[in-house]
């Protein structure tokens, strides 16, 4: 036997239906925006691909210190012992109170240490400061036709286009084929360089890092 339904019964089930239907969308509305702002709020880099820090950046070589080099001494508190000095043919240089030391071959930060070690006898608690003023140990040498001609020092690594560079370029006469670096006490021993080719990318080989002595012979 069939239940009947009052028109008014049926028209309140339909509106409960229709309203438990606009519940579920909106509470489905509201995870999703939960979820986004979620999202939005996570850190930048939070997410399962780690992002790998940055590489140190890698230490240049300290500078060695040689003859003919002059070094800035600064002990603070102390005029009378800070110099500019010289360092002498035979590796060592001259300050007060502490007469020679020998420097060649050390880092400025080597000889730092050293001349603090032989002040504290002195001094209560020294504070040194070394630098190299003027680089006058490695030399390079750069003649022909280039705009300044000369002698170079070489307190880092320097090519032969770095070389012609700080040499102020080469002239409109300059043979840029035909450069070479002699190298060592046998003038005959020769290293080619190819301006053209080296300038496109090629032979780069040619392009040496040149050594203390070398010269650079531009046609």
């Amino acid at each position: 036997m069939k239940q009947h339904i009052s028109r008014s019964d049926l028209i309140f089930r339909l509106v409960r239906r229709w309203l438990w239907a606009g519940v579920a969308a909106m509470a489905l509305c509201a995870v999703a925006g939960a979820q986004q702002l979620a999202k939005a709020d996570k850190p930048v880099g939070s997410n399962d691909t780690k992002i790998s820090s940055p590489d140190k950046a890698t230490e240049q070589p300290e500078y060695i210190v040689g003859e003919g080099d002059v070094l800035h001494i600064n002990v603070w508190k102390e005029t009378e012992i800070s110099q500019t000095v010289v360092v002498r043919p035979d590796g060592n240089i001259s300050l007060p109170l502490v007469n020679e030391i020998a420097v060649a071959g050390l880092s400025p930060r080597q000889i730092q240490q050293l001349v603090t070690d032989k002040l504290r006898s002195i001094l209560t608690n020294p504070q040194v400061t070394v630098s190299v003023a003027e680089v006058r140990s490695k030399m390079v040498y750069i003649t022909g036709e280039v705009g300044k001609p000369g002698a170079y020092s070489i307190s880092s690594p320097l090519n032969v286009l770095q070389l012609i560079a700080r040499a102020g370029g080469l002239t409109e006469f300059a043979s840029r084929k035909n450069i070479y670096i002699l190298r060592g006490s046998d003038r005959k021993n020769r290293l080619h360089f190819n301006y053209k080719e080296v300038v496109k990318g090629k032979h780069s080989d040619q392009n040496i890092i040149l050594q203390p002595g070398d010269t650079v012979v531009v046609p």
